[in-house]
């Protein structure tokens, strides 16, 4: 099972990018994208239930980014609008076999797979 990020790029600040998570081989029951920007630890940035849609979200990114899914393609979107220069960094999504209360999806080690990581630069 692997999964695939991709969608990142460079772009100035206000402007928009939609990142997709693709998973090859079966649907996990829940998607969740992390970032990490220079010098920095790897941060929770919003999950999504696959079952429910509900979503959840860093309060960084509350807002300006939405999550979404596509059932026949097996895909998990992060649609970021709104964009500052803070928001540069890798993204990573990741996937986990169950649902886990909110507090605990911000836990690397509760993922059963992760995608490479994409870049995505903001400009100021």
């Amino acid at each position: 099972v692997q999964l695939q990020a991709s969608g990142g790029g460079l772009l100035q600040a206000g402007g928009s990018l939609r990142l997709s998570c693709a998973a090859s081989g079966r649907t996990f029951s829940t998607y969740t994208w992390f970032r990490q920007a220079p010098g920095k630890e790897r941060e929770f940035v919003a999950a999504i239930r696959w079952s429910t849609r509900m979503t959840y979200y860093a309060n960084s990114v509350r807002g300006r980014f939405t999550l979404s899914r596509d059932n026949a393609k097996n895909t998990v979107y992060l649609q970021m609008n709104g964009l500052k220069p803070e928001d540069t960094a890798v993204y990573y999504c990741a996937a986990a076999d169950r649902v886990y209360a909110s507090s605990f999806q911000s836990t690397e080690g509760i993922y059963d797979s992760w995608g490479q990581g994409t870049q995505v630069t903001v400009s100021s």
